[in-house]
């Protein structure tokens, strides 16, 4: 819909057609808002299924028409929230994507069964618990034994870790537990009558939260694109329903000593709300090329903060190689150096065509390898490249990019700073080519 939008914008589009009015939309105040917008460049919006022909009788069969078709979405959404709930009450799981950790779905897929990796959250909340280890360290330990994800990849999230030890599927509850759950409304006594009083259980829960999924517009360098965000909200106690699960096989011990050791961790933002950081693969270390990490260092009984940029291999010191640049660049220095160069640069055309031009011959005096590969790789990288400059060219050209519109992330094709004093270098670029 974007895409058509942007062309009836362009001009030169008569009609729009659908097979039915609801594939444009399912709200009427949608479908209202972009026949108006439409109407604005001469466009109409027509579906096969129009019975209106521009007079009022016709206007009133096509309102009708777009309130049956939102009150079908509304009875489809409901029939499926109900169903859901009703299955959760009678102490079945929703199957989702993808089950808990250490869990695998049953033949019908409405129960778990313990899996395998149930080692793996078994080793979490040992080494959280009690060793005392951190949640980082763990991270760390699984990345270098090579263990996977749940998702199958290779670098650990903290989330997940801390979300594991905190979710009630693993840890195990006795027979008054569950019973607590009954008188709270959150069990019916059907399914706990079910259960065998001597063994112990998990708890998956339903309807404790509320998630709302939509789309939000953000202008890049490249044009307007839509990110998908999730909002959540926590839903009342009384409506939440508890389903049993297997015993994950944790001893109840090893999971409240685990909560209890993170219990007071608090989640810091890396740049402490400050409007812009140098982190996350902007800035590089000259010595090893790693990305620069944010640190901050609080005078004791003060209010005073101060904030540096630093190697984010120092830190590391049995997973790879220490970096020797351990100093601390302080970022009131390095963020306005780095700013009122990058400002300079995007109000100067030519040194922006310069720069590209570089990178460009960069690219080709480094092809190496297979030739006839290779040059259909860079091939296709330069016409990507002229592409991005073209474009870069038509937004100075009609003063699209401004200097408060600016980002960082262009510092990834430009170079820093000219002072050679600086320990930085910028992404992909080649030493001898780069004085900072």
């Amino acid at each position: 819909m974007d895409r058509v939008r942007d062309l009836v914008a362009g001009g030169g589009v008569s009609a729009v057609l659908a097979q039915d009015r609801d594939r444009f939309a399912r709200e009427p105040a949608y479908l209202f808002y972009l026949r108006e917008e439409f109407a604005e460049h001469s466009t109409d919006l027509i579906a096969l299924n129009d019975r209106g022909d521009g007079s009022p009788e016709g206007e009133l069969t096509t309102g009708i028409l777009d309130q049956i078709a939102r009150y079908e979405r509304l009875k489809i959404a409901e029939r499926s929230r109900r169903g859901k709930l009703r299955k959760a009450r009678e102490g079945k799981v929703i199957a989702t994507k993808r089950s808990h950790y250490g869990f695998r779905y049953n033949a019908s897929r409405d129960g778990y069964e313990v899996d395998e990796t149930m080692a793996v959250v078994k080793r979490i909340f040992r080494m959280v618990g009690t060793e005392g280890t951190a949640i980082r360290a763990v991270n760390r330990a699984f990345e270098l034994e090579g263990l996977p994800t749940p998702e199958g990849k290779k670098i650990w999230g903290q989330f997940f870790i801390r979300g594991a030890i905190l979710d009630d599927a693993y840890r195990p509850h006795s027979h008054e537990e569950i019973a607590e759950f009954v008188a709270k409304g959150q069990m019916s006594a059907e399914v706990a009558s079910r259960l065998d009083q001597k063994k112990r259980y998990g708890i998956w829960w339903f309807n404790r939260r509320r998630t709302k999924t939509y789309q939000e517009a953000v202008n890049g360098p490249d044009g307007k694109h839509y990110k998908r965000r999730v909002k959540i909200t926590q839903r009342p106690e009384e409506e939440w329903i508890a389903v049993p699960v297997p015993d994950s096989g944790i001893p109840r011990e090893w999971v409240d000593l685990a909560r209890e050791a993170i219990k007071d961790n608090v989640m810091f933002s890396q740049n402490n709300n400050r409007p812009w950081v140098l982190s996350g693969g902007i800035a590089h270390c000259a010595e090893c090329g790693w990305a620069l990490s944010t640190h901050t260092v609080r005078k004791p009984n003060t209010k005073y903060v101060n904030y540096y940029y630093r190697c984010s291999r120092v830190q590391v010191h049995y997973a790879y190689k220490v970096c020797t640049n351990n100093k601390h660049q302080r970022a009131d220095r390095l963020e306005p150096m780095v700013w009122n160069y990058v400002s300079g640069v995007m109000k100067n055309p030519e040194e922006l065509r310069a720069d590209l031009d570089r990178m460009i011959e960069l690219e080709r005096s480094g092809t190496r390898g297979d030739p006839s590969k290779d040059a259909k790789l860079w091939a296709d990288t330069l016409v990507e490249v002229e592409r991005k400059r073209a474009k870069y060219h038509e937004a100075f050209a009609a003063d699209a990019v401004t200097f408060p519109n600016s980002r960082l992330t262009w510092l990834n094709w430009t170079r820093f700073a000219r002072q050679p004093s600086t320990n930085l270098r910028p992404c992909g670029a080649a030493r001898s080519t780069c004085g900072s």
